[in-house]
Parts: structure tokens; sequence; C-alpha cells
């Protein structure tokens, strides 16, 4: 998210947050945003290459179109329209970038801004079982954080890091009760914070649906494997069609929803479809989604679910035309690592650190070891902090920075191979034996001794590379720029027009509209 926000403060004034407010000025809005985005982001920013740019620009104006639509429904709820445009848009996307003093002592502190956002999982316990579960939840798991806990992580890092966005994981997160509270209350008890929190959706029922719609500053990212099939196959007969009857329930009382995707060599082709995606987004009402290349978290066997490197070669394609000519928000954290520069591990400047129910703090989510747990750490009266001190997340941070986080233009190596265990596991498994973390399960002490594991993965990331390598030397180091946005008005170059006047004509549209 951090990349998205500085972009967005950079690029677009904040009029634009205004405007968004108003349903006669939307539009306008929206076509000025992307004008005015395109010229700073691709025509005048010479950090990175004008491809790169170029790509961050699209993803940008995706997420614009991704608000225009959330508040153009014209059954959103008063406080899910308000917490969008103050919460959401006014402090994560605007306000967040004040020059506050916990900033900057915790630039003097770490030598970098502080990370983004922090994902918890909050508990363990989930209503399915699904094949090759990362959190290996199921209905019999009781572990979980206590409330106070959780509400003070949130509190926290929004003081600490000046971090006003917060995603929930699990186990199903809205099984989640601890002293007499839930999910929907921490939001309540945290106004100051949008939350994403994956879900499988199937707890969903109009109950939820309007308690949703009253707190307000929560979105669901509701897992899918494909269609009835694929889903069903994946997570238990019957949960597809509860899936679908989530969605309905939250298109009535108008709460904005997301997808969250799976990608296995089993269903890739289906997920990256333009039936997919005319599914879920035009039919269903989806407005965001982001795509999760299976993670094989665990031992060689789960090496069989992962995407193999040419089909990922063929999503990587695919997934340029769906952001590119579709104009729709879903990126892979994988094959998209050009619009996060890269892996977002560690607590690395915009990036986060995971908390799961037992209190270990990793990497990532994807990263199974931890060198702390947030309970000692505040029963040692430390603070979230603390936690990105081990050599763990040091040497992470030095390796991202080594492979092109913060420097510049061709500097930068490929980000269509982002990460440290899918992309560069020869790395991680060095660093993992250097500073001899925890490892959080059964599956991931197994995994770093396990030979045909090791052996399986730096396979994989070579033939990746072999693959993908060509591809970013041409596509992204090279200076032309290759334009494929259908929908953006530029001049006979391919630049934005900007005029100067327009600028003051928004103002005073939205001042006679106030």
């Amino acid at each position: 998210m951090n990349f998205l926000q500085k972009q967005f403060r950079k690029s677009a004034p904040d009029v634009i947050s205004t405007m968004l407010g108003s349903s006669i000025l939307r539009k306008k809005a929206a076509d000025y945003a992307r004008k005015y985005m395109y010229k700073s982001i691709v025509e005048d920013d010479d950090e990175f290459t004008k491809q790169i740019r170029f790509e961050r620009y699209t993803i940008l104006s995706n997420l614009v179109g991704t608000l225009e639509k959330a508040l153009t429904n014209k059954n959103i709820s008063a406080s899910v329209r308000k917490k969008l445009l103050n919460t959401f848009i006014g402090r994560v996307f605007v306000e967040a970038d004040k020059n506050q003093q916990s900033v900057q002592d915790f630039i003097k502190e770490f030598g970098q801004e502080p990370p983004g956002f922090v994902t918890i999982s909050p508990g363990k316990k989930c209503n399915l079982k699904c094949t090759g579960c990362y959190a290996s939840s199921s209905g019999a798991n009781a572990e979980k954080l206590d409330y106070a806990t959780v509400d003070r992580i949130v509190k926290e890092k929004t003081k600490l890091w000046n971090s006003y966005f917060t995603v929930i994981s699990g186990g199903e997160p809205l099984l989640w009760k601890s002293e007499g509270k839930d999910l929907l209350d921490l939001a309540k008890d945290n106004p100051d914070n949008y939350f994403m929190f994956y879900t499988n959706g199937t707890l969903i029922d109009k109950k939820m649906a309007a308690r949703l719609a009253e707190v307000g500053n929560l979105t669901p990212a509701i897992s899918v494997e494909g269609f009835a099939e694929e889903t069903d196959e994946r997570r238990g007969k019957g949960v597809f069609k509860k899936i679908l009857e989530a969605m309905a329930n939250l298109r009535e009382v108008g709460v904005p929803f997301g997808i969250s995707v799976t990608a296995t060599r089993y269903n890739v082709e289906k997920i990256v479809s333009d039936e997919f995606v005319d599914f879920f987004y035009n039919e269903q009402g989806a407005i965001y989604g982001w795509i999760f290349q299976y993670m094989p978290i665990g031992r060689a066997q789960t090496l069989d679910l992962m995407v193999t490197p040419e089909q990922r070669k063929w999503m990587y394609e695919q997934e340029k035309h769906i952001i590119h000519d579709r104009g729709v928000f879903l990126p892979d954290f994988w094959n998209g690592g050009v619009y996060s520069s890269g892996c977002l591990a560690g607590g690395r400047s915009g990036g986060y650190i995971y908390i799961e129910w037992n209190g270990n703090i990793t990497p990532c989510v994807f990263y199974p070891y931890s060198k702390n747990n947030i309970k000692d750490i505040y029963a040692n009266g430390g603070t979230i902090n603390d936690a990105l001190k081990s050599d763990l997340m040091v040497g992470i941070r030095k390796w991202q920075k080594d492979y092109g986080f913060g420097k510049k233009g061709k500097e930068v190596n490929n980000l269509i191979a982002p990460c440290g265990i899918r992309d560069h596991y020869e790395f991680t498994r060095k660093h993992l034996e250097t500073t001899k973390p925890m490892p959080i399960d059964e599956s991931a002490a197994e995994a770093v001794v396990d030979q045909e594991y090791y052996n399986g993965l730096t396979a994989y990331n070579k033939k990746f590379s072999a693959l993908m390598d060509p591809i970013w030397q041409r596509e992204f180091i090279g200076n032309e720029l290759v334009l494929s946005r259908k929908d953006i008005k530029r001049n006979g170059n391919g630049e934005a027009e900007i005029e100067d006047n327009e600028l003051a004509e928004v103002e005073e549209s939205v001042e006679e509209n106030q």
C-alpha cells in the first residue's frame, strides 16, 4: 500500500479526495486524477525507467476506478461512504504523509521510513479445512490472541508508524472472539484505521453484512479458487454457493468487497481469464482483488501445487491484459512486484510484518520463521518496533536493498521475480541457517532440513529466471515506452495533456458543490 499512498499524495492534489465525495463531480474527479497522475508519475518522475513508471501509473489508475465504483454504488451505506472518504482516502492516502514526530523518530532509529501496515491473524480457528492452507487451520484450532493485545498492536503501529491501514487474516477472522469482542468491535474501537480482512465468506449472512455496513471501516476480501468446481474442490462442497450468497448480502447493504485468489497449477487458466473477471467484477460486484500464487510452505510434496514457471509466464501476460486493457485492480504479489518495488516482507519501508495467533512475529504471512513474540515484547516493556530489530528482519531488508529496493533506473533487478522464497530460495535457506529463527510449525521445521524441497525450489528459481529475465530487460530496462492502456486521454505523442487552468476549474467546481 505504501507505494500507492505516496504516489496518490504526490500526483493527485487534496481536492481529489473532496471530489470523490460528490456524485456530481465523481467522474470528472477520476478523469482529472488519471491525467494528473500520468503527468506526475510517467512524465515528470525520473526515479525509475519510464516503463516501470507507466506500469505503476496504470495500477494506480485502476485504484482510482475502484474507489469510483465503490462510491457510485447506489446502495452504499452512509457509514461505509463516510469511512471510505474520511478514513481510507482521508487518512490512509492523504493525511498519513504528514511530518509526524513518530515517523521522524523511526527514521532516526532505523534509517528508513516505517512499514506501511501490519497483518494480524488473531485466531487460527476456521470452519473450513482447505487443501494446502498456509495456516493449517481447522475447526479444532483454539489458538488465539486476546483482544487487548490485538487492539494494542493496531493502536501502537498507528502511533509509531503513522499507519492507518490494517490487514486481518486467519483462520477465519469472523470466528475470532475474545473478551466478549470480535473483529467488528476492533474496527469500531479503531475508527482511524481502515481494515481489510481475508475471509472464506461463508459466515457473511444478512445479519453480518448489516453489521459490516453499520461499522463502515472494513472490507472483506473473499477467497475464491475460480468458479464452483475449483472452489468446492479445494474448500468443500457447497462453499461456492455460500460465497455468492455472501456477495449478494454485501451488495444489498452497500459494503464494498473484493476477492482473494490462490493460483495453483490446476486453476491458473480460470482465475486470470476474461470470463473470471466478468463474473466476479461485473456480475457479482467485486471492486478489487489480489492474486496469491500458491506458496509451498512445508515439505517437498507441496511443490506439486505450485504454478509452473511456464504457467507463471503465461499468467504474467494475461495479468497485463486484465490490468491494462480491462482496467481492473487485480495485482499479483509475485508477478506484480513492479507495483510494490519488490518483496514487502521484513518491515521494510512501506512493507509489513505478520503476527499470528500465538503472537509469533514473522517477516511475512508466507515466511513461517520467527525471532520474536509480541506477547514477550510487551511483557518486557517493548513496542512493536522491537520486532524489526532481529537479525532475521534486518537481513531480509538488506537483501531487498541489494536486489533493488531504493535503487534507481537500470540498477533495479527483476521485479517480476521478487520473492525470497519462491524466486530466491538459495538466499533464504542460507539466511535461515545463519539467523536460526524458530519455525512456527512442524511443516516449517521440516522445510529447512528437506534437501528435496531445497533442490525443487532452487531449480524452480533458475528456470523461472531464465524465462523472465529477458522479458525484464526488454520491457522494463529499455528506454522505449510501450503504451497499452486504451482508456487514457493522450495527445498524438502518447503524453497526457494537462492544461494549467484545469486545476483551478476543478477547485471552483468543488467549492460550488460543497
